[in-house]
């Protein structure tokens, strides 16, 4: 993939590049920060957007820290919350929090609004929702508040090394 000229972040560009993905990034004048924006700008159903949400989680066994916690992503349909109680359990943690965004942008390298499901400065714990399964093609940040990227489900699981899961909260 030819990465020169890409609206994707660099970091994500260069990830793209390493895996041997060759998709269409896509930038938007207005921003896609959050899975509604997206879903207008691109044209489809908000389910379809790939939330990519970090969460500390503490008092996981084998953690480096297990008091400070420890950064997790989760993989979330844009139509669907995360049930935080779920992935306590899934984790084996004490407690898990969402993460502010100081965390996010040193655990993964980009700003809230824009973080891809993989690419990230360091290595993180996955977990992906079934629900993404549910659809054909799905779309997740580029890197940026204002680009996208196409891709299965099932790839954006497998480059995100993730764990399928279910995390979604149910509705009331």
């Amino acid at each position: 993939m030819n990465t020169a000229g890409s609206p994707a972040h660099p970091r994500f560009a260069e990830a793209l590049r390493t895996l041997g993905l060759d998709v269409e990034v896509r930038r938007f004048p207005d921003a896609t920060r959050t899975a509604a924006q997206a879903a207008d700008a691109i044209g489809c159903d908000v389910a379809e957007i790939v939330k990519s949400l970090v969460f500390v989680a503490q008092g996981v066994q084998g953690a480096e820290d297990p008091q400070e916690g420890e950064p997790v992503l989760v993989l979330m349909d844009g139509s669907s919350r995360v049930d935080v109680e779920l992935v306590r359990r899934e984790l084996g943690a004490t407690a898990v929090r969402r993460a502010d965004a100081d965390l996010v942008r040193e655990t993964t390298g980009y700003a809230i609004g824009g973080v891809p499901p993989f690419g990230h400065r360091t290595a993180t714990r996955v977990l992906a929702d079934r629900g993404l399964l549910d659809h054909a093609v799905v779309w997740a940040a580029a890197g940026t508040p204002h680009t996208v990227f196409p891709l299965d489900p099932a790839s954006v699981i497998a480059h995100a090394g993730a764990k399928l899961v279910h995390v979604r909260e149910r509705p009331a």
